[in-house]
C-alpha cells in the first residue's frame, strides 16, 4: 500500500522534480514547431492527392462495369 504524504511534501517534491527537467530553448521550441507544421502540411497533401488517385480509380472501375 502506498504511503501517504502531506500535500506541502509533495509541492516540495514536484518543485525539486521540476527544476530536474531541461526545458527547451526558445529556438528549438520554434524550429520543432516548424518542423511539426510542415510535416503535417506534407500529409495532407499526400493524403488529399491518394484519396483523389483513389477515387478516379474507382470511378473508372465502376464506369466501366456499367
Amino acid at each position: 500500500m502506498a504511503s501517504k504524504t502531506n500535500p506541502f511534501t509533495f509541492l516540495q517534491q514536484v518543485r525539486a522534480e521540476t527544476s530536474k527537467v531541461t526545458w527547451p530553448s526558445r529556438r528549438e521550441t520554434m524550429i520543432s514547431t516548424v518542423m511539426v507544421l510542415v510535416m503535417v502540411i506534407l500529409a495532407a497533401i499526400f493524403f488529399f492527392a491518394a484519396d483523389q488517385l483513389l477515387g478516379w480509380l474507382v470511378g473508372l472501375v465502376l464506369n466501366v462495369g456499367g
